[in-house]
């Protein structure tokens, strides 16, 4: 079931095949900007056929409640992406939040309100308890963004993802739905 959010300023759409085309010239134009923070990327990944397969499989991870992948947009452009996944139900009802943003539009308030609508989504619609947000203890952005959202430091982590060619640090910080509903098992 795709879902669409909208905000004051912007748009999140769920994946789908037919945002290949704007999804593609998100990453083309970010390249460089979003290479320090990302993992390692598939042969294909800067491809239309490459971007049509991940759309589809994450149309089918959405389907399924394993991942919750948002496009956000500004009229017909795609300038960030909020992508919650490890999504998990039963009585831990969490899941993990990544997120980019354009380098473009940084600056301007629209990645804290697009996370603010999305894990509103993910609080109130898909009733979880808990979102963890990870960063490179570098990237002061991320860490000053996920504060004022009011997520809490839980630890620090060596070596925890693969990023940028090297394992990186990352500090874990999380955010919880006091409003959660008890888990059904």
């Amino acid at each position: 079931m795709r879902v669409e959010l909208c905000t004051n300023r912007l748009v999140l759409r769920t994946a789908e095949p037919a945002l290949a085309p704007a999804v593609l010239a998100y990453f083309e134009e970010n390249r460089a900007h979003l290479a320090p923070t990302s993992p390692p990327l598939p042969a294909d990944f800067y491809t239309l056929t490459g971007t049509e397969r991940r759309l589809a499989r994450a149309e089918e991870e959405l389907a399924h409640e394993r991942q919750v992948p948002f496009f956000v947009l500004q009229g017909k452009e795609v300038i960030g992406t909020v992508n919650f996944n490890q999504c998990c139900r039963g009585v831990f009802l969490a899941a993990y939040v990544g997120y980019g943003i354009g380098h473009r539009h940084e600056g301007r308030g629209l990645m804290r309100e697009a996370l603010e609508a999305a894990i509103g989504h993910m609080f109130d619609e898909r009733g979880f308890h808990r979102i963890m947000a990870n960063y490179l203890p570098t990237n002061e952005r991320s860490g000053g963004l996920l504060r004022r959202l009011g997520f809490v430091v839980e630890g620090y982590a060596r070596d925890y993802l693969f990023i940028a060619g090297a394992w990186r640090d990352h500090v874990m910080t999380s955010l919880t739905n006091p409003d959660a509903p008890p888990p059904v098992v």
